[in-house]
């Protein structure tokens, strides 16, 4: 039995400096690659089309089980109230209840273990089924099966563990992951929550606060990540575990309210003394973080899948809307300032549904690392998303601001256009900000570089490691950077059998070996301090995800044209359009590289931090309600009552 007693525990919050934090997120990365991976090589000026053209499909197998079950879906989600939804912020028991009863519960969970074991492909289409009727369902879903207990046990878990586990996930439990603190949030090595092993081995003890716990309300099962103090017979580190929603020690203290996803079931949970046997650890003692990363790979595309619904839906209300609505004498769609705006959705939409598929479908053949391409879809399909909602409420005007419960009262179509710019706005923080999520795509990217030239700009390392990263660094840039001067976009029959569409992979082309030398050029200038010009890591970083998107559009159109002659050319319409506005961003943002305001900002933020422009705020009043702007979180027994409940 454990000789630890409940709350005894050390959990003061570690004191942790730059380089200490660096050096716990590069622990945690996968740092091998073992297959390729397209949007590596374009960072490194290369198109490899071979990678993904042409585009890759499923197997009969996946395709038939996938389409019989989106089927089921849409005619169980067709019944459901999703104002009732955003009314009632709680997603009504008995939709709960259906959607355990159609299985979508184990969308990813194998079959041997109850799930129905869709690809990635279908799991990726049934997020956006459903998420076009209520992203709050889609959120629960994927925050259960994309990063809750299913993902990390099925990639990591021993068989005991998924025998245990993933039935009851495809068939009865919620899951939620624990990892947020409220004074943790993408920095991971400050994480205060403690896992003390017991002197016998058996159980860990488990002490510590958890914030914006997804699902966390609702949940039977949590995967919790808790640091393991190093000890005699203990690495120790970040560590995870499955626990038991409803082990003694775990009080849900409060349930958060958000601007949108209304919903949503996120909160705080609180962990004093829990006791969780050591056969729930998942991995070994320290692999928490990369089991975390190694789960989000595939985990991030749940929200672009989300996007797309949002994207689909609103070229749906744009259509319809801007034919209906007249002014001036013609449909509003007809006016240039709107036309513009309708483009862009529309062409957006099918450059994110592009990108999903292509990494969706990566994912399932297995033959390519998806890590970038992943993550890129995230970021671009979260802020590209938003825009899309922002300019589907300005088409609508008045009617975009005003509720769908109101236009219903007095007699219009209920249209909830501002709840989706309320819902969408948090993917651009979930599961890493846009910010964060510059910074780990950047890391990667040039990881060829750092691979052969780390000890060049290492301030720690010797002469002779100096040495020998110089020797291997002349070897590497003496091979690679001529590649860099000329390539297939500059041969003009190049890519013609992507028809229309050809000039625009020659430009990609073209961009990429730009980019390349950017990076080349910027590591040379900044050496070591490379990684703190954000600006500039952030614009090669988007530079890459737009040539990702036109090469993921571009290939995409040609497979439609090809299996879908019906269609015409209109899959090749939206992709150049898209293309088009493409290059026009890359334009600008390489040009932005070398000419912006980076410097002048830093300065001006630091100056405000130092209080130098108070003055500025002379004249207005604080409305905010009085209170700590990060609240305290010190670990203890709980002083509120326990808001968990079950659903469903």
């Amino acid at each position: 039995m454990s000789t630890v007693e409940p709350g005894t525990t050390p959990t003061d919050a570690p004191v942790v400096d730059e380089r200490r934090a660096r050096a716990v997120a590069e622990q945690a990365r996968e740092a091998e690659w073992t297959r390729p991976s397209f949007a590596k090589e374009l960072y490194l000026g290369r198109l490899r089309l071979d990678l993904i053209h042409p585009l890759p499909e499923p197997d009969p197998v996946s395709r038939a089980t996938g389409e019989t079950f989106l089927a089921e879906l849409r005619e169980f989600c067709q019944g459901i109230d999703a104002q009732r939804i955003e009314r009632d912020e709680r997603i009504p028991d008995e939709v709960v209840a259906g959607l355990r009863d159609v299985g979508a519960f184990g969308m990813k969970i194998p079959t041997e273990y109850g799930g129905l074991g869709l690809s990635q492909l279908y799991y990726n289409r049934a997020l956006t089924l459903v998420g076009s009727v209520s992203p709050a369902i889609g959120a629960l879903l994927s925050a259960h099966q994309s990063i809750g207990v299913p993902q990390p046990v099925s990639m990591f878990g021993t068989e005991e563990q998924k025998r245990a586990f993933l039935p009851r996930c495809a068939r009865t439990d919620i899951s939620a992951f624990l990892l947020t603190e409220p004074d943790v949030g993408s920095d991971p090595a400050r994480l205060r929550s403690t896992a003390t092993p017991s002197e016998d081995g058996e159980e860990y003890v488990i002490d510590g606060v958890k914030l914006w716990t997804t699902n966390g309300v609702v949940a039977d099962l949590l995967v919790v990540m808790a640091r393991v103090p190093e000890s005699p017979g203990h690495r120790g580190g970040i560590t995870a575990f499955v626990v038991e929603g409803d082990s003694p020690g775990i009080t849900v203290e409060h349930r958060n309210r958000f601007m949108g996803l209304r919903g949503l079931e996120n909160g705080v949970t609180r962990l004093h003394g829990v006791r969780v046997p050591a056969a729930n650890r998942i991995g070994r003692e320290g692999q928490g973080l990369r089991i975390a990363l190694s789960t989000l790979n595939t985990g991030r595309l749940s929200l672009p899948a989300l996007c797309v619904a949002a994207g689909k839906w609103s070229t749906r209300i744009a259509r319809e809307w801007s034919r209906e609505r007249v002014q001036w004498g013609r449909p509003i769609g007809g006016h240039e300032e709107v036309a513009k705006r309708i483009s862009s959705i529309a062409a957006t939409t099918y450059a994110m549904e592009a990108m999903l598929d292509l990494a969706g479908q990566l994912a399932d053949d297995k033959s390519a690392d998806i890590r970038i391409e992943a993550a890129i879809a995230k970021l671009w399909a979260s802020e590209h998303a938003y825009t899309i909602a922002d300019d589907l409420v300005q088409i609508r005007g008045g009617r975009g601001y005003e509720t769908a419960g109101s236009l219903a009262a007095r007699g219009e179509r209920g249209v909830p256009a501002e709840q989706l710019l309320r819902d969408l706005r948090i993917n651009r923080i979930f599961e890493g900000s846009s910010e964060v999520m510059h910074l780990f795509i950047a890391r990667e990217a040039v990881d060829a570089h750092l691979s052969v030239t780390g000890d060049l700009i290492d301030p720690d390392a010797d002469r002779s490691d100096r040495a020998r990263a110089l020797a291997k660094a002349g070897g590497f840039y003496a091979k690679w950077l001529p590649t860099l001067v000329v390539g297939q976009g500059q041969v003009p029959s190049a890519f013609s059998e992507f028809g229309p569409l050809a000039g625009h992979l020659r430009f990609v082309e073209r961009a990429a070996r730009r980019l390349a030398r950017s990076t080349f050029y910027g590591m040379s200038r900044w050496q070591g301090r490379l990684e703190v010009k954000q600006g500039f890591l952030g614009r090669i970083v988007d530079i890459g995800a737009e040539l990702f998107a036109m090469s993921a559009v571009a290939v995409r159109a040609r497979y439609d044209a090809d299996a879908h002659p019906e269609r015409g050319d209109t899959p090749f319409e939206l992709a150049d359009v898209f293309c088009r506005q493409a290059r026009l961003r890359v334009e600008a943002l390489l040009t932005d590289l070398w000419s912006n305001t980076d410097d002048v900002d830093g300065k001006l933020s630091r100056r405000l931090m130092d209080d130098a422009y108070t003055w500025l705020e002379d004249g207005v009043l604080d409305p905010s309600v009085p209170g700590p702007l990060i609240g305290p979180a010190e670990p203890g027994p709980s002083e509120l009552p326990d808001q968990h409940r079950r659903m469903g």
